[in-house]
């Protein structure tokens, strides 16, 4: 089945934060925020259904400090998600909530989304709503033990679009 075609039947497949998603976002998050802290930058993939409707994620493509361009899925006959790390800690960078263009480019592409955080938090983006949601919190997956929780007060459970934008932007 082509990728284009296998989009259409996207709704039948399409389970927003489904347990089984989500326990192989974590498993695909432990393997790639080591390197991603160490090196600082930001790996993503996507996640979806392979030709035997097994559910999968692609291997993590390396990005650079403030952005990731997945490698075309290959394999996937239908994606359900977006996934990608946000790097190593930094004071000067609020790197603790998906950004206005984390849930811009997955609404581009149909798609949800997931972001690991230095902190180890992981994120959930509704690419239709515009919401991202925290689906656990500090130390859930593997954290940069340069974390100081002083540079990222008061970071809420969930934000809308609007919200993102201005909390990044002001």
């Amino acid at each position: 089945m082509k990728l284009a075609v296998a989009l259409a039947v996207l709704p039948t497949f399409a389970m927003a934060q489904d347990t089984e998603e989500v326990a192989l976002i974590k498993a695909t998050f432990d393997a790639v925020q080591a390197a991603s802290i160490a090196q600082n930058v930001e790996f993503c993939g996507y996640v979806g259904f392979d030709a035997a409707g097994k559910l999968v994620a692609t291997p993590a493509t390396r990005g650079d400090e403030g952005s990731c361009l997945s490698d075309d899925p290959v394999g996937l006959e239908v994606i359900t998600a977006s996934y990608h790390s946000h790097g190593a800690h930094s004071a000067d960078y609020f790197n603790e909530v998906p950004s206005g263009a984390d849930m811009e480019g997955d609404a581009d592409e149909g798609i949800d989304g997931y972001v690991a955080t230095p902190a180890g938090r992981l994120w959930y983006i509704d690419s239709v709503d515009m919401v991202a949601s925290q689906l656990c919190g500090v130390g859930c997956l593997r954290a940069d033990p340069a974390f100081d929780p002083a540079d990222d007060p008061d970071v809420a459970l969930s934000y809308s679009y609007d919200e993102l934008v201005v909390k990044l932007d002001g």
